[in-house]
């Protein structure tokens, strides 16, 4: 099983296994931030079964800790509820993962901190590959489903009206499209002290994987207040290197002055 986690320093070659290959590219963005707290997570041959495949990335906020907890444990977390809910569809397991790592998280680094997650899971079942994702805050993920981008999540933000709703139904209140005035996201792993409001539910998606499948890109929101899911599908679709076009996707984030760190995946799907 080939497996990284990273926090800082860019994958600099495309990573070749069976089923994918893949790029990673990074930035904290130093004419804005001053720290990078961003982490991300790939693990190819998931579970010891080729063309399997585990790619996450985490936005933290109030700190790193959270993000990379997340970036060097979630995977074990969706591993352990995976092989206790065999039977139990993966959607909700997935469900169940992001609410297992919030408990694990807020018991030390989530006391202070929190991240945003995208993560997504290919499942090899009965010669099919299945691809699941599940999401809390605004990283996001959008397929390449022959040249049109297909978002397979959802942004948890306090401008969006059914969250916001949500917040006021139990009690909190928005300032500024923040929950009570503090946090944009409305929800998220970690945050402790606001988990009454900021929960740890992902949106969640299945997704048979056919030939017009072409890639997978996930990206936290340093991409995505910069860039529409289509204009980033454009910009690659004719890369075929995914390192090279996850650099490309982030140096056009950078010309187009995204104000946050930027962490960018590119995931290739192969035979």
């Amino acid at each position: 099983m080939s497996s990284n986690t990273h926090s800082s320093a860019s994958t600099k070659r495309s990573v070749t296994a069976p089923g994918f290959t893949l790029g990673v590219s990074e930035d904290r963005n130093k004419r804005c931030r001053r720290t990078m707290e961003d982490a991300h997570a790939y693990i190819t041959d998931f579970h010891g079964v080729p063309r399997q495949g585990f790619f996450a990335i985490f936005d933290g906020h109030a700190g790193k800790s959270t993000a990379e907890w997340c970036g060097a444990n979630f995977h074990k977390t969706l591993l352990h509820c995976l092989e206790k809910n065999a039977e139990t569809p993966v959607p909700e397991v997935l469900n169940l993962t992001f609410l297992e790592a919030d408990r694990q998280v807020n018991q030390k680094e989530g006391k202070f901190s929190g991240c945003t997650a995208v993560v997504a899971y290919v499942q090899v079942k009965d010669k099919k590959r299945m691809l699941y994702t599940g999401n809390v805050g605004d990283a996001r993920a959008v397929l390449s489903r022959q040249g049109k981008a297909v978002r397979l999540s959802y942004d948890h933000k306090g401008s969006d009206a059914k969250e916001a709703k949500r917040i006021t139904d139990l009690g909190g209140f928005m300032m500024n499209h923040r929950v009570n005035g503090v946090l944009a996201v409305t929800r998220s792993l970690g945050d402790s002290v606001m988990k009454e409001f900021v929960v740890g539910n992902p949106y969640t998606t299945e997704t048979e994987l056919g030939n017009g499948d072409d890639f997978l890109i996930l990206a936290c929101d340093g991409l995505w207040d910069v860039c529409d899911d289509q204009e980033a599908v454009n910009l690659i679709k004719d890369v075929m290197d995914p390192q090279e076009a996850s650099r490309k996707l982030l140096e056009h984030a950078l010309a187009n002055f995204s104000t946050d760190n930027l962490t960018i995946m590119v995931i290739r799907f192969t035979e």
